[in-house]
């Protein structure tokens, strides 16, 4: 029995930037911006939902910047930020 593998216009990249660390106070990650929840659902989503999560990722950098493990705020320029400026 094979596994149907998603087509390319399936296949949905996780705003995950490697940092991994959940803040205690809004319980999101300060690298990617996804919620408990969001982590723990992202292999078990469908395509679309996947892209409601990455669109509340965006909508939530807008107001929350994504920080790396020290706490710092990533420049803008960033290369593990370079995908999000597309």
């Amino acid at each position: 029995m094979s596994e149907q593998l998603p087509s390319d216009e399936e296949v949905v990249v996780s705003p995950c930037i490697s940092v991994c660390s959940i803040d205690a106070a809004t319980k999101m990650c300060i690298g990617c911006l996804r919620t408990l929840k969001e982590i723990g659902a992202w292999r078990t989503m469908t395509a679309p939902e996947k892209k409601d999560v990455v669109a509340a990722c965006l909508e939530r950098a807008k107001t929350r910047p994504r920080r790396n493990a020290d706490g710092q705020v990533f420049p803008p320029d960033h290369p593990k930020l370079r995908r999000f400026s597309q």
